[in-house]
């Protein structure tokens, strides 16, 4: 039998699920802060990935951390130039 990967990690926050775009007190995140949150979110995911979690979906996976990342970079450099 296959060497199964090791099971994911709880995401940022210690939670297993997605969490909503909003602090603790139900108020909607800021843009700097959703990207903050959006980063980790990334570099849990490729965490994920880089430990063997879900071979079947790795290439797909690995594309979409690099798209969000780039978009992820979009957004700061917009907003460092709107402020």
């Amino acid at each position: 039998m296959a060497d199964a990967p090791p099971p994911a990690e709880p995401g940022p926050g210690g939670s297993s699920g997605p969490q909503p775009a909003e602090g603790g007190g139900g108020e909607t995140l800021s843009t700097p802060a959703l990207v903050e949150q959006l980063q980790a979110d990334r570099l849990w995911l490729l965490r994920q990935i880089d430990a063997g979690a879900w071979p079947e979906w790795r290439l797909d996976l690995a594309a979409l951390e690099r798209e969000l990342g780039e978009l992820l970079d979009r957004v700061s450099d917009q907003n460092n130039g709107a402020g």
